[in-house]
């Protein structure tokens, strides 16, 4: 009987994706061409990977600061595009809105202190919800065996 040949082994065939997952195991789906070592998914991720300044240079152009909601809104819709274009992962666009929606959140705030700060009558009304109970008769409580 004659012993395989190690290019013979399905792990070791060159048509499929070289990508490595975590446990070591290789990605089991079919390269694009003979020419790419990753399959259509692992190869968009690889090119995703080399082109982070690419992308910060396509969401912040023009926008020096997020002080105000203008520049938090032109940022999203940014975000939006490249998503849609399959630039950017559903992720990393997902933590990005979140980090703007925290922003956001700030700016409104930054914007009733200043309001605050300029006149005072306008400061917004504290509610304090620390209200005391009704004085009630106490009653004895049966034992419990």
């Amino acid at each position: 009987m004659k012993p395989k040949s190690a290019n013979s082994i399905p792990t070791n065939d060159s048509s499929r994706c070289q990508h490595r997952f975590a446990n070591s195991q290789r990605c089991r789906t079919p390269t694009l061409n003979s020419t790419t070592a990753f399959c259509h998914r692992h190869a968009k991720l690889l090119q995703n990977q080399r082109e982070p300044a690419d992308l910060a240079a396509a969401l912040t152009d023009g926008l020096a600061n997020f002080t105000s909601a203008a520049p938090i809104n032109d940022f999203l819709s940014r975000l939006l595009l490249l998503l849609a274009q399959d630039r950017i992962c559903a992720r990393r666009a997902a933590v990005l809105a979140y980090i703007t929606n925290q922003l956001l959140r700030t700016v409104t705030v930054m914007e009733q202190e200043a309001a605050a700060a300029r006149d005072p009558k306008n400061r917004p009304v504290k509610v304090i919800w620390d209200i005391p109970r009704p004085e009630r008769e106490q009653r004895d409580q049966p034992s419990c065996p």
